[in-house]
């Protein structure tokens, strides 16, 4: 089994750390721990380690589903590596205790998040649907078209990363029917759903073969907790549970006891400041935008897929320009396969946004004046 290396949690390892601004991260600001008791007690595992079951039945009821369909985990990234590892790779089918279908082909709609094609690409074989700018549409018919009889999991992130798009609620119902037809099922990894101010139902309420992973990274501005979750059937969950007892065995004690106060009483409070913060900030990112001549589709969320600017072979160009003379980190659209694209993030604090974009400004001006000045002196040549 091969995987390819993470190229953004590279591309962060190179610059985040001593960078000042980070443009480039695409969770809402993070909470202050202090609005939370820190105390849960005993410093034990989780027990059982798939998670506390009344909070576990909490979490199910936002699915219509039980506790026994919910599993915990270190965040999105292990609930979707957990998933696929259910679904994926099992060439002799399913264990004989289990009624999940088994398949070595994956269907994942891009550009994503890298780990939504580079893991089941380890496991099996994956087959991309690529969204076309500018509008990222989803196509329902082109996912269908994708799926074969081996399928076993169709993969889309909704609100997507890095472009923003919301697929809508149609559309989304139409690849889970499709994910129906080939017997498989549809995976949605729904980290920012939140962040809308009318989210649509989630995956895992449509039927049996829905799936949602989530954590409270994205759009309770909680990354430190490394907690999330799967819900979904639960043949697949307990396969799942049995591929975390060999990771990470338990959820965190401390991110299972702030999570159940994150997602009690505080919760109406916590995302109204987060949608209203990311609202505001969005505003301006594309006052900015416009000022600038660039383009972008007006996301949900707080990351946009951004047009490069005028003066620059391609995003990387603009991008490791931006951070070395600026100490502003963004992320290059290479890394989701768009070169001529970067993705900006704006859910940090406004004072720091606007900050950024100051910075950013300054290599945008620099760049035309340099490919103005190329310019002229083409002219000059040919003359």
């Amino acid at each position: 089994m091969r995987i390819d290396p993470f190229g953004l949690e590279r591309w962060f390892a190179e610059y985040e750390h001593e960078a000042d601004i980070m443009l480039a991260e695409s969770g809402i600001r993070s909470l202050d721990a202090s609005r939370f008791d820190l105390d849960p007690g005993t410093l034990d595992y989780v027990i059982p380690t798939n998670g506390d079951p009344e909070f576990r039945a909490a979490v199910g009821d936002r699915y219509g589903r039980s506790a026994d369909e919910v599993l915990f985990t270190c965040g999105t990234q292990e609930a979707n590596f957990l998933t696929f590892l259910s679904l994926l790779g099992d060439a002799e089918g399913p264990d004989a205790d289990s009624p999940v279908g088994s398949g070595t082909h994956a269907v994942v709609v891009t550009p994503t998040y890298q780990a939504l094609h580079a893991v089941p690409d380890a496991f099996g074989e994956v087959t991309r649907v690529e969204l076309e700018p500018p509008e990222w549409e989803l196509d329902p018919d082109a996912v269908a078209d994708a799926a074969r009889d081996d399928t076993a999991v169709i993969v889309v992130n909704n609100p997507n990363n890095p472009t923003g798009r919301y697929h809508d609620e149609a559309a989304v119902r139409a690849v889970y029917d499709a994910a129906v037809d080939h017997d498989a099922y549809l995976l949605c990894d729904e980290v920012y759903r939140l962040l809308a101010d009318d989210p649509r139902p989630p995956v895992a309420s449509l039927g049996s073969h829905g799936i949602s992973t989530t954590s409270l990274t994205k759009a309770y501005g909680l990354a430190g907790l490394r907690f999330g979750w799967v819900a979904g059937p639960e043949a697949v969950v307990e396969r799942a549970w049995r591929w975390k007892d060999y990771t990470t065995i338990s959820p965190s004690l401390f991110g299972q006891h702030v999570a159940k106060q994150a997602l009690g009483r505080r919760e109406s409070r916590i995302l109204e400041e987060n949608r209203e913060l990311a609202a505001t900030n969005r505003a301006i990112v594309a006052d900015w935008l416009d000022d600038r001549g660039l383009d972008w589709h007006d996301p949900v969320g707080v990351n946009g897929f951004v047009t490069v600017p005028d003066g620059f072979d391609d995003a990387e160009a603009f991008c490791r320009t931006v951070v070395e003379t600026e100490s502003v980190v963004l992320a290059p659209g290479g890394l989701f396969g768009f070169p001529d694209r970067f993705r900006i993030g704006f859910g940090l604090p406004t004072e720091e946004l606007e900050e950024g974009l100051r910075r950013v400004s300054r290599v945008i001006e620099g760049g035309e004046r340099a490919a103005a000045g190329a310019g002229d002196a083409g002219a000059d040549g040919g003359a």
